[in-house]
């Protein structure tokens, strides 16, 4: 008979709820009863509220049991001994529930279910299918396939995959990198580390493919220091790949050569930004590069490099094993494939979900993630990390699509979204951006150093009542130096939290409200 395999999730939001103590529990209840059982730290599925949500392997399939506390384990365990057997927090079928049901799973497609250190269970579950065809194709011909799926940058800009690649690969032989941005520092936001700790090796293949397409023999991972669970899954896997021949001199057998490497960002907020993000990995202090030149001609070291997000680069395998035309056939617009949405802040279901373009920022808040935790109203959410726009229920018939939102003054970003009921204070938001933009710059431009600063002055003026008009009209006078003036995003996009803030809830201001101006 073999033994009972209980699926605990190492995912680090399954840690911070105890998932660690459970897994020695579990341990403790089955030496007890002198039971074989054989414990798996797969992923998270990307139910928080659920976490830690335990799963057992049945003749029938997975049976999930969650949120598990140290208090249950004894009666829990004793349901799964039961082959999935009746329990209060039994969940059933992971995706049976109706939010992952709802899911279009793409790059998210074995999160949760595979161990993330094993290869073999990685290929089980159709894993380097992507670069199998790919090595059948030529470089031109991968590049191709990847421009023609409309794949677009998913860490904030959205700008085409396919024209950084190509821009690469045009240049002469030499060495070039892939860089993977896994700095993920926005606020509310969580899939890039729920990938490196819940299927690694998606990354590992998705740059592999990246390297091959281009003529990079090198690639990098950067990834921030407060993951330290990351980093360890990371590293094991490359690891695990080097051994079985997918990374090194020659790529499963092939004529490719590539080989990757996990680099410890300090935290740096403004790392984020590419060039920043490429001083740091040269061993600099993290600072923005003027461009041009681009890092697709002048990067990493000065060599041609692709700078692509976590999430990007995770969606390529699915593109070259099923082609572009399936991915591109899911979204809307210009906003082609999958999103993998993370609900956050103060929503009664936070996690993450996974859907093609289109779906409505109403529907996620209140159908999906069920409202607010609190039971109050909604009164705003922000959408794409510290740097979005702050929307009111009023735009909540706004697709998800890179182009609606920017209609509406607003950005995806990385794709987080942020919930805050009416208790909140906007002009203390509009403050906290400043603040945020102060703490982070890296100093290197004025507008961004200096208008950041003068901001959470000019915002304390406001909330104090002093002058509050005159105020208003140097607060919109900063935003509009600190939109156009600053050298990156960090500082350009500062005035989209404080502006839409002042715009949708000018009342938090002291302000009467614009339409009434108008008139």
């Amino acid at each position: 008979m073999s033994a009972l395999r209980i699926y605990v999730p190492g995912d680090a939001a399954a840690v911070a709820c105890g998932a660690d103590a459970i897994a020695a529990a579990i341990e403790n209840a089955a030496a007890k009863r002198k039971l074989a059982i054989e414990i798996v730290r797969n992923g998270s599925r990307g139910m928080h509220w659920l976490e830690p949500m335990l799963e057992v392997a049945t003749p029938q399939g997975r049976i999930a049991y969650g949120p598990v506390e140290l208090g249950d384990v004894e009666s829990v365990f004793e349901a799964m001994l039961a082959n999935g057997g009746a329990h209060g927090l039994r969940v059933g079928v992971p995706e049976q529930h109706p939010f992952l049901k709802r899911q279009t799973r793409l790059t998210f497609a074995r999160c949760g279910v595979v161990d993330p250190r094993s290869l073999d269970d990685y290929r089980a579950h159709d894993g380097y299918k992507g670069l199998t065809r790919a090595l059948a194709l030529t470089p031109p011909a991968i590049v191709e396939e990847v421009t023609q799926s409309g794949l677009r940058g998913r860490g904030g800009a959205g700008f085409q995959t396919g024209i950084k690649w190509k821009t690469v690969a045009a240049t002469p032989p030499q060495q070039k990198y892939i860089v993977c941005n896994a700095d993920e520092g926005d606020s509310g936001t969580f899939a890039d580390r729920m990938i490196m700790e819940g299927d690694p090796f998606v990354l590992i293949e998705g740059m592999t493919i990246a390297g091959i397409a281009t003529g990079a023999s090198k690639g990098y991972v950067y990834i921030r220091s407060e993951y330290p669970h990351a980093i360890a899954v990371m590293n094991d896997a490359i690891a695990a790949a080097r051994r079985a021949g997918m990374l090194g001199q020659s790529v499963a057998g092939s004529a490719y050569a590539f080989d990757m490497d996990v680099r410890v960002g300090a935290g740096a907020y403004v790392c984020g930004e590419e060039t920043a993000l490429l001083e740091s990995i040269e061993g600099k202090r993290g600072q923005v590069r003027a461009k041009p030149p681009l890092p697709a001609h002048r990067g990493l070291f000065g060599q041609p490099t692709v700078v692509n997000n976590v999430l990007s680069l995770a969606s390529v395998p699915i593109i070259l094993e099923k082609g572009a035309a399936f991915y591109r056939d899911f979204g809307m617009g210009r906003s082609c494939g999958t999103m993998p949405i993370q609900l956050a802040g103060n929503i009664k279901h936070g996690g993450l979900f996974e859907c093609a373009f289109g779906i409505m920022l109403g529907e996620l808040v209140d159908d999906i993630g069920g409202g607010t935790a609190s039971g109050r109203p909604v009164k705003a959410v922000q959408v794409g990390g510290p740097l979005g726009a702050y929307f009111p229920r009023a735009l909540f018939d706004t697709p998800f699509d890179y182009e609606a939102f920017a209609a509406r003054d607003g950005l995806i970003g990385h794709g987080g979204i942020v919930v805050f009921d009416d208790t909140v204070d906007m002009a203390k938001q509009a403050r906290f951006a400043f603040g945020f933009c102060a703490i982070e710059s890296c100093g290197k431009c004025t507008p961004c150093r200096i208008g950041s600063t003068r901001g959470v002055e000019t915002v304390d003026r406001i909330i104090q009542g002093i002058e509050v008009t005159k105020n208003l009209e140097v607060l919109e006078d900063l935003c509009n130096t600190m939109k156009f003036g600053s050298l990156c995003a960090l500082g350009g996009f500062t005035p989209y939290p404080v502006m839409s803030a002042l715009t949708h809830f000018p009342e938090d201001f002291g302000a009467p409200s614009r339409l009434q101006a108008a008139e």
